[in-house]
């Protein structure tokens, strides 16, 4: 027990006895600067300037902007951008998937790769009436009546139906012989216009050109939408005088008659008028001759 005392007596003795720290100058010996203290006042020190530390350190990295800085956080600015970055990127994908779509309807249009069933349910009504043994029916006299009756109707349903929807006066895009005229059963979704060598051809209405360039099957070719998703399209040019992305105004010369492109004929204008992405017969509209 007493040698317990006696240890305990002695660090309480190192801990409590103080001490003295003096700065002297080293020439004279001068006394600058002088410090009395224990080691318990030094634990005491180093223990509130460490709490200080970790707190300051806590604040710093929770409220400031100061934490970006240190390695492992990320920076909040960098965050709501890249949150911007991803909506913009999804909006991005729904604007290239639409292009994508346009660019395949644009295809359609220079190639005239369409199935004429599927914008003219017609021609499925008339071959049933044309050859009902095919289907094994014995219409009535009374439904053979109001069938023919319906058919007469409906005929140009798709014209009467693109005509309604139309608000655009259409401009002749140029006046001549009318030599092959809409066919659509013959896939021939375009009005044949025989002209001189370099007679001006003209926009059909106001409009934006979205294609102006030479193409294998056709020659040169431009193609401008206008509004109520109409777009008109010209075949065959000897020379073109608009490129895409030019604003062209209703009359105004856009290429010069020509006969480029294997299935071109002769000096002449192939003219295509398409209505949300079906061909419509342009002399419905338009007076060629």
């Amino acid at each position: 027990m007493l040698g317990k005392k006696l240890k305990r007596q002695k660090l309480k003795n190192r801990l409590f006895n103080k001490r003295r720290l003096v700065i002297l100058n080293e020439d004279t010996f001068e006394e600058i600067f002088s410090l009395k203290l224990n080691l318990m006042n030094v634990f005491v020190v180093l223990t509130i300037s460490s709490i200080l530390l970790i707190a300051i350190t806590t604040y710093i990295i929770a409220f400031t902007p100061l934490r970006e800085y240190i390695p492992g956080y990320t920076s909040g600015k960098l965050k709501r951008e890249a949150t911007l970055l991803s909506v913009k990127s999804d909006s991005l994908e729904i604007e290239v998937k639409k292009n994508e779509a346009y660019i395949q309807s644009i295809r359609k249009i220079l190639t005239g790769d369409l199935e004429y069933a599927k914008f003219n349910k017609d021609s499925v009504l008339n071959a049933e009436v044309q050859d009902p043994s095919k289907y094994q029916l014995n219409p009535s006299k009374e439904e053979l009546q109001l069938r023919e009756q319906v058919a007469q109707e409906d005929k140009y349903n798709l014209f009467e139906k693109a005509k309604s929807n139309m608000s655009l006066v259409l401009f002749p895009p140029a006046k001549g012989h009318v030599t092959d005229k809409y066919n659509a059963q013959n896939k021939h979704f375009a009005v044949d216009i025989a002209l001189a060598k370099d007679t001006p051809i003209k926009a059909v209405a106001n409009g934006t050109v979205i294609f102006s360039d030479w193409t294998p099957t056709t020659g040169n070719v431009i193609i401008i939408n206008h509004k109520d998703g109409i777009l008109s399209v010209y075949k065959h040019a000897a020379t073109l005088t608009k490129t895409q992305g030019n604003v062209v105004r209703t009359g105004e010369v856009i290429a010069l008659a020509g006969s480029t492109g294997k299935e071109s004929t002769g000096i002449h204008l192939h003219f295509e008028l398409w209505k949300d992405g079906y061909p419509i017969d342009p002399s419905q509209f338009i007076d060629f001759e």
